[in-house]
Parts: C-alpha cells; sequence; structure tokens
C-alpha cells in the first residue's frame, strides 16, 4: 500500500490468503517457505509492472512545453516518479535477497538474536529480518542517537 511519498511499503496481493499452521507443524518448513516465496514473487512482479509503467507513461507524455512552468511541472512529476522507482529498485533488491535467504534455508529467523520473527508478522512485512522486539530496540536506538 502506498504511503504518503507514494511508496509501496508492503505488498498488496490479490486473491491473498494467510498462511494457516497444521497443529505441530515445523516453522519454516517447506510449505512456509514456498508460501513466502509466492509472496514475494507477486509482489515483485508488481513492482516490476510498475516500473515498465513509468517507462510507457514518460515516453507517452514527454513533451517539450514552450511554457517554463508546464515544462517545470512535468519535470517535477517526472521526478517524483523516479524517485519512487528508485526507492521501489531498491525494494526489488530487497525481495531478490529475501528469496535467496528462502533458498539457503535462512529465512524467519531474526539477524539479531536467531528467535523466530512469526507468520503473521512475515505476511505483513515480508522482507523482516529481525523480530518485533528487536526492530523495536532498533528504532529506539534511532530516535535517541539519530543515527
Amino acid at each position: 500500500m502506498p504511503d504518503s511519498a507514494g511508496f509501496q511499503s508492503q505488498p498488496v496481493l490479490k486473491n491473498f490468503t494467510p498462511y494457516q499452521p497444521e497443529p505441530d507443524e515445523t516453522y519454516m518448513n517447506e510449505k512456509q517457505r514456498a508460501h513466502f516465496r509466492g509472496i514475494l514473487l507477486n509482489w515483485r512482479d508488481q513492482l516490476m509492472q510498475e516500473v515498465d509503467r513509468t517507462v510507457h507513461h514518460m515516453q507517452d507524455e514527454a513533451a517539450n512545453y514552450p511554457d517554463p512552468v508546464d515544462r517545470a511541472t512535468q519535470e517535477e512529476e517526472f521526478s517524483l516518479e523516479l524517485r519512487t522507482r528508485d526507492r521501489e529498485r531498491k525494494l526489488i533488491k530487497k525481495i531478490d535477497n529475501t528469496i535467496e535467504a528462502i533458498a539457503q534455508d535462512d529465512y524467519g529467523y531474526c539477524e539479531s538474536c536467531g528467535i523466530e520473527i512469526g507468520i503473521r508478522r512475515l505476511e505483513a512485512r515480508p522482507t523482516a529480518d529481525k523480530c518485533i522486539d528487536c526492530k523495536t530496540l532498533d528504532e529506539i536506538r534511532e530516535k535517541q542517537f539519530g543515527a
């Protein structure tokens, strides 16, 4: 869903069905990894479609307006769209790294403390690499030290 800057911060999937683990199911088994791989591939495909749409839009809308105000408006719109696509390009790289982590059986565990991140958190933020507690501590540190 786009945030105030128009950046898609989490996947918006059509026909998304939350994962329902079986009783006594092992965490991050093949079925769960396949579920998240599907979410990530779908998300990446959506982002790539936006990239294609932007390229076509910029080609179709490119005009050399004689009025400087119209030209400046168009340049500002293109600039904003390109910044958004750059952020999405970085997100696509993060998605690709996460897909690789799934392939390496290194997905779903906090990189700081090693505990399970959790199915619901990963569905909300499939590229999460920290549990909610470690992420919260990082954000508190950032706020305190401005890092």
